[in-house]
């Protein structure tokens, strides 16, 4: 029998699969609005100039020897902490001010979230392998930790009936979590549901996590890309600190700098003083040493370079809030133009939402009917990527919304 003949062919990824189908699509007024990066008006992949400008120093730098393809250490360039750390926490941070943040580069949030699963299950007590996500969440959450080892378990998030968040339900199921589990939380711009709790909520959350004496494991995706605002995107993670938590922050700059082939995050550690931050960051060298030796260097050089220099990061943040504002628009003409048709439900979560997703709301059969018959290319979950969404495409999609909600069977709710 041949070594490999009893392996079956795996399941295409749902998000990736659907790129799959929209790139073998010949029908010209196709659209994906599966994929979870940002598009221009004119329907193409992005690159900012502040990317651009730093990509062409670091070839000035490359060619006069300052820079060089050497391995990098296996916790990333200190200037990377420094600069990751002030975006997150603030400069004023206790925390930051005090040296107890443990920070390592990583392979974007995913490979942040499986080095906090590796760790944890290595080095915390027993009832850290318990972590609770929302339901829904973004899809590969639930395999990183399954395959980690970590038992999963599930709080209520989005509320069908209202299309927005079911408070009451995710606070009581966090009151039943394991006293030391883990609760994964979406700092900010929630995937897939668009929809974050206030601060006043947020209080309520870390107040129930404190009384049950629970580890945050805070997921940053999409700082400065929600709001438009930085400072504000960081709202809840500089709550947690302010309030004395100990905590895991995984972040990414996929998002927010489109670096999304560079697959550069960070995983940072708050800790109760600098002395356990230097023994967790020895330990999450050991954990990273045999799973990929050392993290890439050129994302890492790009984060320093736009972060690090005063005038690229004030023209960032002109960019980061240029491209919140397309999605903010593309949110209005969607949500007007299907209240104008007179589209059967009720159509203000779209504008209620914020960040790179749109919780649709419609049903498996109305994304299937979406998909075969008008080539719009989405999750069967009703997600879509907003970045997909642009002038000269949206009135098609709001005809195409139209006709699958009066055609369609609806969810059940």
């Amino acid at each position: 029998m041949a070594l490999f003949a009893h392996i079956k062919e795996a399941p295409i990824d749902p998000i990736l699969g659907t790129t799959q189908l929209y790139n073998a699509d010949q029908d010209k007024r196709k659209i994906n609005l599966g994929v979870g990066a940002y598009r221009s008006e004119q329907g193409k992949p992005f690159v900012l100039d502040v990317v651009k400008e730093a990509e062409q120093e670091m070839l000035k730098d490359l060619g006069a020897g300052g820079l060089d393809k050497e391995y990098s250490t296996i916790d990333g360039p200190a200037d990377l902490k420094k600069v990751t750390q002030e975006l997150c926490f603030g400069p004023n941070s206790p925390a930051y001010k005090e040296g107890r943040i443990a920070s390592v580069q990583a392979l974007s949030g995913t490979g942040a979230l499986r080095v906090v699963s590796e760790f944890a299950r290595t080095h915390l007590a027993k009832e850290a392998s318990e972590i609770w996500l929302s339901d829904p969440t973004w899809g590969n959450h639930l395999t990183i930790f399954e395959m980690a080892g970590l038992k999963v378990k599930t709080y209520p998030y989005w509320d069908g009936k209202t299309m927005g968040l079911n408070f009451d339900g995710m606070l009581a199921a966090i009151k039943t979590a394991t006293p030391g589990a883990m609760v994964l939380l979406h700092a900010c711009a929630h995937n897939p549901t668009g929809i974050d709790p206030s601060e006043d909520q947020w209080k309520q959350i870390a107040a129930v996590m404190k009384e049950r004496k629970l580890i945050p494991l805070m997921d940053s995706a999409y700082q400065g890309y929600a709001t438009g605002c930085l400072d504000k995107d960081a709202m809840a993670i500089r709550l947690f600190e302010s309030l004395g938590f100990e905590f895991f922050l995984c972040q990414s700059f996929a998002k927010n700098l489109g670096l999304y082939g560079e697959r550069i995050g960070m995983l940072h550690v708050v800790c109760g003083n600098a002395d356990h931050a230097k023994a967790v960051l020895s330990q999450l060298k050991l954990v990273i040493r045999p799973m990929y030796s050392s993290p890439p260097r050129h994302g890492a050089h790009l984060v320093c370079k736009v972060l690090g220099n005063k005038a690229r990061f004030e023209q960032w943040k002109i960019e980061l809030k240029a491209m919140a504002d397309r999605i903010n628009e593309a949110r209005k003409l969607l949500r007007g133009g299907l209240e104008a048709k007179g589209t059967p439900g009720k159509w203000n979560h779209i504008t209620d939402q914020i960040g790179m997703f749109s919780f649709t709301g419609l049903s498996t059969a109305q994304c299937e009917r979406l998909i075969k018959e008008h080539h719009i290319y989405l999750l069967k979950s009703g997600r879509i990527s907003m970045a997909g969404l642009n002038k000269s495409n949206i009135d098609y999609m709001v005809q195409s919304v139209d006709e699958v909600v009066r055609h369609a069977p609806a969810a059940k709710l």
